[in-house]
């Protein structure tokens, strides 16, 4: 009997290693598939793909790797993947100018995985070419202020509010009241405007006349067809088409995508969520 317990016993000695030290060889396992580099990476990457996922409230991350991707000799197309309901106005607009900038030194496909509406939609209205899924939801070409009303709330729990300003529209868009209608018009006049430099960038980018916005914009959403119809998206297809699109327009003659590092990945995914969970809750002008 001791002979056979000694002589399973280097078995049994890695058996309680495993459970001693399971977590901490779980926690090693999962650095090693993080940081440890991919065989693609052995051959130099020509083509990037950049993701642009949920809510847009900044527009940091998705600009730096446009950027970076412009000045990099090697990158000779970059495929701009997009799968957003838009956005606050200004991140959107950061987009759109990195996308053009991108654009004036080598080609961008945008492409439509799911949903590309409002700031979204915005943000790449300067590609060469955009592509959509035929089961995508396109446009959404407005904006939008919503604001919230606790008057009646707050008079129940017995809550009221008190304020000091300086200005006559200091208040506007407050949650204690209903606005005034000197107010309101404020607030149109302030959406308005920022409709009219939305439509005025997607008319000129896709060629379009403004006067027609009430055709391609005036918030409609659209389906591919209906959005290739009004001149929103250049071609319908899925991911395959667009890639191989980017690959005839790069002029590579053996593609080699760059791939996204896995802790970025992780990180850009993270924060997609949590963008999009803010976003539910945060009132401001907003592309829609």
């Amino acid at each position: 009997m001791d002979g056979i317990k000694q002589f399973f016993s280097p078995f049994f000695a890695v058996m309680r290693f495993i459970q001693n030290h399971f977590k901490a060889m779980l926690f090693l396992l999962l650095l090693f598939l993080i940081f440890s580099p991919s065989g693609a990476e052995l051959v130099p990457a020509n083509l990037a793909k950049v993701k642009l996922e949920g809510v847009i409230i900044d527009a940091t991350a998705v600009v730096k790797q446009l950027d970076e991707l412009r000045t990099d000799e090697k990158i000779k197309g970059v495929l701009f993947v997009i799968n957003s309901p838009g956005g606050a106005v200004s991140p959107s607009i950061e987009i759109m100018e990195a996308v053009k900038r991108l654009r004036a030194s080598k080609p961008v496909i945008a492409y439509a995985a799911g949903t590309i509406a409002s700031g979204s939609y915005y943000a790449s209205i300067y590609a060469n070419e955009i592509y959509a899924n035929p089961g995508s939801m396109v446009g959404s070409i407005g904006v939008i202020m919503q604001g919230s009303n606790f008057e009646e709330l707050a008079k129940k729990i017995g809550v009221s509010a008190q304020t000091v300003k300086a200005g006559k529209y200091k208040e506007v868009g407050t949650a204690a009241r209903t606005w005034t209608a000197y107010e309101t018009a404020e607030l149109e006049k302030v959406v308005n405007d920022t409709y009219t430099l939305f439509v005025n960038d997607v008319a000129h980018a896709r060629k379009l006349n403004p006067a027609k916005h009430t055709q391609f914009a005036d918030a409609h959403i659209f389906t591919a067809s209906q959005a290739k119809e009004v001149g929103l998206i250049d071609t319908i297809g899925v991911g395959y088409d667009a890639e191989n699109a980017l690959i005839a327009l790069s002029g590579v003659k053996k593609p080699v995508w760059l791939e996204e590092d896995r802790l970025k990945s992780f990180m850009r995914q993270v924060s997609g969520e949590t963008a999009s969970f803010l976003g539910a809750y945060l009132s401001e002008l907003t592309l829609k």
